[in-house]
């Protein structure tokens, strides 16, 4: 397993654990708190930190988006993992750096955390909603 992928679980764990008490205290707190006990030896902190910084300076967009791209499911009765894991995947997909994580890659390790923290159906769910929006993505490159 890779050492980013590491990183993203904790980064997982972290939006988990910000999320459910209300998005209060402060995520670098619970993100230095999950390296610590789950990640003590991984040197990817300042990854996971840049990973988490920007889904949450871009909660407000990447939010819309799950809500545009997944009309059927609510935002709200979307299971905490699945929330979380779309957000990673999303500001991944949307605004990280293609040379360094390319788009499938970001979508790859979204599916695969959603598969192993969610729910039977994650894995397919997450799939089906990161790539309806870069199958959006792609059709917008192509009209430019």
């Amino acid at each position: 397993m890779s050492s980013r992928h590491s990183a993203r679980k904790v980064v997982l764990q972290t939006l988990y654990e910000w999320d459910f008490s209300g998005r209060e205290g402060y995520w670098q707190k619970i993100l230095t708190k999950n390296f610590e006990e789950f990640a003590p030896d991984l040197d990817e902190y300042e990854f996971a930190e840049d990973l988490i910084r920007g889904v949450i300076d871009n909660l407000k967009e990447v939010n819309s988006i799950i809500i545009s791209a997944a009309p059927q499911w609510p935002l709200e009765k979307t299971t905490l993992v699945d929330r979380n894991v779309l957000r990673i995947g999303l500001y991944e997909l949307i605004y990280g750096d293609e040379e360094e994580v390319p788009p499938k890659v970001a979508i790859n390790e979204a599916i695969e955390l959603a598969k192993e923290f969610g729910g039977e159906s994650s894995g397919k769910f997450v799939n089906g909603v990161l790539g309806t929006v870069y199958k959006e993505m792609k059709k917008e490159e192509e009209n430019k």
